[in-house]
């Protein structure tokens, strides 16, 4: 390989002592093709591989470096980012070149359990390899916009001296040296939006079956979630001590309410799975309750 590939990138220092240097991307699929075109967009020097070469092409065109192996990719930076299939596929590009990342940052951005960035954190300190497991909390459109938060665990080190070129990709958020939240935080934040999306769906059937479309609903909806949010800032306090003194509103009253939905939804002929669920939840809670 060329003198360019086989030695580590030194790290520009900039403000605040973190690093501005060049960067690798393992795996160009839509979000790794993201992912590095952000960094170029930033003015990065990023180069990048793929197990189907030509995946890199309009990356290379647009001034990134196009690495022959991985072994190239892993010496080119600093910062290595790797974003693939699944966690067994991390592990198979990486282990044969685990000896070259000695002294590097890991940055796995691919979708996994806890367990396994944890399994990965110690594989990687095995190596001397410092580890930050993240989610992307967006898609690939969302890549580079500073409203996406890019979720981070693991070395607080390799965080900070990197956090400027994580900051590339959307606001990187520090969640703690314990590598799995990342993992934990993105499986529980995925489950709060496929919910959302399931009651707005079901919301939008419900009353486009009386004419309203989509779009005009929506509106209402999205105001409506910014008062659920208050809520949700109310009954955190409640869940963490276990006391929920039910002052502002009862579960009872709210079963009496989800019993409404449940029967304009069967008038209308609208898949009544989502209220039948909110209704035997909150039927079990009232029917546990002392008193």
């Amino acid at each position: 390989m060329s003198d360019a590939l086989s030695s580590p990138a030194a790290s520009a220092p900039v403000a605040g002592g973190a690093s501005a240097g060049p960067v690798s991307v393992i795996g160009l699929g839509r979000m790794g093709s993201a992912l590095a075109g952000a960094f170029l967009a930033a003015g990065r020097t990023t180069t990048v591989w793929n197990r189907t070469p030509a995946k890199a092409d309009a990356l290379v065109e647009g001034g990134a470096v196009r690495a022959a192996s991985v072994a190239d990719a892993v010496g080119a930076s600093a910062l290595v980012v790797v974003c693939v299939r699944d966690a067994a596929a991390v592990r198979e590009l990486l282990e044969p070149v685990a000896a070259d990342l000695a002294g590097r940052t890991l940055l796995n951005l691919t979708s996994g359990s806890p367990e396994q960035a944890r399994e990965d954190a110690a594989w990687a300190a095995g190596h001397g390899c410092a580890y930050v497991d993240g989610a992307v909390m967006t898609t690939p459109p969302g890549v580079g916009d500073p409203r996406s938060m890019i979720l981070c665990s693991g070395s607080a080190a390799a965080f900070a001296e990197h956090r400027q070129t994580i900051a590339v990709l959307g606001d990187p958020v520090d969640l703690g040296e314990d590598a799995g939240l990342a993992s934990l935080h993105d499986a529980g934040l995925l489950g709060l939006m496929w919910s959302v999306f399931a009651g707005w769906l079901h919301a939008t059937a419900l009353v486009g079956a009386d004419g309203v479309p989509a779009r005009a609903f929506t509106p209402l909806a999205v105001r409506w979630l910014a008062g659920v949010g208050g809520f949700m800032d109310t009954y955190a306090p409640q869940i963490d001590a276990g006391s929920y003194p039910g002052d502002d509103a009862t579960v009872d009253i709210q079963l009496a309410a989800v019993q409404h939905l449940l029967e304009a939804s069967r008038d209308r002929g609208v898949d009544t799975r989502l209220p039948e669920l909110h209704r035997d939840l909150m039927a079990k809670t009232v029917a546990s309750s002392p008193g």
